[in-house]
């Protein structure tokens, strides 16, 4: 009896650790077990096109709500130029590796060429349509950011305005289709939705007011608790067609499953009445625990409770916030030591200093990605070993629910009582001596998007399918050897993938057929000089002029014939006969002679 009790006791300090930790972590917002993370985005301070007015107050609205909903992490940014752009979207596809629900809230100029819509930086010029690929960041590539999310990928495109860069934009080919508004988006990944402000192939409305309505619209019915968002978004349709008299039509791309997905969940309804289960007391205070994430929470609990299945599921939870702590250290020593090693260099110091500085900022980066790795390793572990203990409670509480059902018959309270607790026991035990699951490798699918940045960086020229063939492992195996790397060319892994999202642009060279050139990210057909023509090595060269070759030009028959009857003739032999049609024949005088050709015949004396 006194043990129970100081169990008991135990029980309610760590009750009251878990709920202080509860209001410093969390404030008054509601805590959810699933991590939820967002970026919103707002695009109003355009320099070569007029300033758009609602987008940052919008992106200011949007992410106020998220907050409120108690999302994990909200990033607003504003009036981002295009590497601002991309740096933001690499950071928080960085976010969205461990959280369940990724959401990205974007507000300024879209822009639809050929079928792709592309997001406008507030320094995109777009003189001509070839610009969008090197001043617009395409849709895909915030597709790549939410893609590790497991559980709900949502994009928020506030950005089917008119859209003022297609009137004076330069056409380079002239059948290149630009829209008006965005075009259609089907996601090929699951539990993916797409949501834009107007309907494909229109435009939307700033309103009248600070905010869009449909921003408004958004702010009103998103944030309900356990509302599915096909509904909510199908409530802010109609708010939006009823604000701005039918002329703006909201619309939803993508699909998700026939279970309720809402955006914030719903709250959860107290429990009531005594529970069967004495594991449901040790269950209760690790979900606490689980729900603080913080290591003085879990030493709390595994002082209560020592031993057994939920022991050594907080002693795997307790590595991982050590693994997180170790890769925080870590880090934070390599920046120190590059700090350090810079310095030294601004400082011009002595070589041997330089030497030890580089070493030192050497061993501080392989420290930091070493712990980086194990973080990743206790990481998997812990989710391999929450997916376990939910499976094993689901399959205790089956059991214990099939053995009540039937001794439900019995007569007498005691002999049921009696009956419940050898089976009560038996299975209090067998949960307990369930041992901590292996590691298991994060359940992520990033062979596409390495295939994306492959394709990105010209390292790739098929399209991405996710299938990690032999025509992907080649294209890594080059950015390999033209990015100084050695990646396993047979693995696509999230290393990879940070690696091609660190590089800002073309990393494997452009390779153009005979008679062309590369030109930045195109091939440009060589033209020569006068004089000059395409060698075998697709340069041009000098022509050689070949010395004329002497020969025979061919009389033409009437100077042939005219040469024949003025050429001389040797004198003819004595006897010859001169014949013409005037005097007859006689003997050509002594001396003379006949010529030779020609139509009829002549007497040549000298």
């Amino acid at each position: 009896m006194a043990n129970h009790g100081v169990r008991d006791h135990q029980s309610v300090v760590l009750r009251l650790i878990v709920f202080c930790a509860f209001a410093i972590w969390f404030g008054c917002v509601p805590a959810y077990a699933d991590k939820r993370v967002a970026l919103v985005l707002g695009n109003s301070a355009y320099k070569s096109v007029p300033k758009l007015a609602n987008p940052a107050s919008d992106a200011g609205l949007i992410g106020g709500m998220l907050r409120k909903a108690g999302f994990d992490s909200v990033d607003i940014r504003q009036d981002l130029n295009a590497s601002e752009m991309r740096k933001a979207l690499r950071e928080f596809g960085g976010r969205t590796r461990d959280a369940d629900v990724a959401v990205i809230y974007y507000a300024g100029h879209g822009m639809e060429v050929d079928g792709t819509n592309y997001l406008i930086p507030t320094d995109a010029a777009l003189e001509t349509d070839t610009d969008v690929y090197d001043e617009a960041l395409p849709i895909d590539r915030v597709l790549v950011s939410i893609g590790p999310a497991k559980q709900l990928r949502l994009v928020i495109l506030d950005a089917c305005r008119d859209n003022p860069f297609a009137k004076t934009m330069r056409r380079a080919v002239a059948s290149r289709a630009i829209g008006r508004g965005l075009a259609k988006v089907e996601p090929t990944s699951p539990n993916t939705m797409i949501a834009f402000a107007a309907k494909a192939g229109s435009t939307a409305s700033d309103g009248d007011s600070r905010n869009s309505p449909f921003a408004m619209a958004l702010v009103e019915h998103l944030p309900k608790p356990g509302l599915d968002l096909r509904k909510a978004f199908g409530f802010v349709r109609d708010d939006v067609l009823k604000n701005t008299g039918g002329r703006q039509e909201p619309y939803v791309y993508g699909s998700l499953g026939g279970d309720d997905v809402p955006l914030v969940p719903a709250k959860p309804a107290a429990v009531a009445g005594p529970q069967a289960n004495p594991q449901d007391s040790v269950r209760r205070d690790y979900e606490l625990a689980l729900q603080a994430g913080l290591r003085e929470a879990w030493e709390a609990f595994l002082q209560t409770y020592p031993d057994g299945f939920y022991a050594n599921l907080a002693r795997v939870q307790l590595k991982k916030i050590a693994a997180e702590e170790e890769r925080a250290t870590a880090t934070e020593k390599a920046r120190l030591a590059e700090q350090e090693k810079v310095k030294l260099a601004a400082e011009r110091a002595h070589k041997v200093e330089l030497e030890k500085a580089a070493a030192a900022a050497k061993a501080a980066e392989d420290a930091r990605i070493a712990a980086d790795k194990q973080r990743q390793i206790e990481l998997a572990k812990a989710e391999a070993a929450e997916r376990d203990r939910k499976a094993a409670e689901a399959a205790a509480a089956k059991a214990l629910a099939e053995k009540q059902a039937i001794e439900k018959g019995a007569a007498e309270a005691a002999a049921k009582q009696s009956a419940d607790r050898p089976a009560v026991e038996a299975e209090s035990k067998k949960v307990a001596g369930l041992s901590p699951p292996p590691s298991a490798p994060l359940a992520v699918d990033v062979s596409r998007s390495v295939q994306l940045e492959l394709r990105r960086v010209g390292c790739m020229k098929a399209e991405p399918n996710g299938d990690w063939s032999e025509t992907a492992q080649r294209s890594l195996a080059l950015f390999n050897k033209y990015a100084g790397t050695k990646f396993d060319a047979k693995l696509a892994n999230v290393d990879v993938l940070d690696a091609l999202k660190a590089k800002p642009g073309r990393i494997c060279p452009l390779v153009c057929e005979r008679g062309f050139r590369a030109d930045g990210d195109a091939c440009v057909k060589i033209t020569c000089r006068a004089g000059y023509r395409i060698n075998e090595d697709n340069e041009c060269e000098k022509v050689q002029d070949k010395k004329p070759v002497a020969r025979q030009v061919p009389k033409a028959p009437d100077e042939s014939r005219k040469s024949a009857e003025t050429a001389p003739t040797k004198p003819q032999a004595a006897g010859q006969i001169l014949c013409t049609s005037a005097a007859g024949c006689r003997p050509v005088r002594k001396g003379c002679h006949l010529s030779s050709g020609g139509v009829g015949q002549s007497e040549i004396c000298p």
